[in-house]
């Protein structure tokens, strides 16, 4: 049993998970999340793509020479980790501005009505 479940913890009020979950905050937080990770994971998936598909398929130009023994398909490489960072940083911004104070008010008024 949770202690949400009546008669179980003392005396706590039920929450109604399915009305947050409805209500257009909630929506708009999930709307905003999906606005950002659908198109990145996207962007990231062809990215990652073309590095498999130019590693496979075009053999001269990854292994065209930049500088020593540094090649092409090397920096190709080495910037899929670059951008993994990139796109971590610029997730964690975005979580800052548009999802973390969406997501604090609903947990205040949560809370706010557990108090009650």
């Amino acid at each position: 049993m949770s202690s949400t479940e009546p008669g179980v913890g003392g005396a706590e009020p039920q929450t109604d998970w399915e009305t947050i979950q409805q209500s257009p905050e909630f929506t708009g937080l999930r709307r905003r999340l999906r606005v950002f990770v659908f198109p990145m994971t996207a962007l990231f998936l062809l990215w990652y793509l073309l590095y498999v598909l130019l590693a496979d398929y075009a053999h001269g130009f990854m292994s065209t020479k930049l500088f020593g023994n540094i090649t092409v398909g090397l920096v190709f490489g080495l910037l899929q980790f670059v951008s993994t960072f990139v796109i971590t940083g610029v997730y964690v911004r975005y979580a800052n501005r548009k999802l973390d104070p969406v997501a604090d008010g609903i947990r205040a008024r949560i809370e706010g009505e557990a108090g009650r």
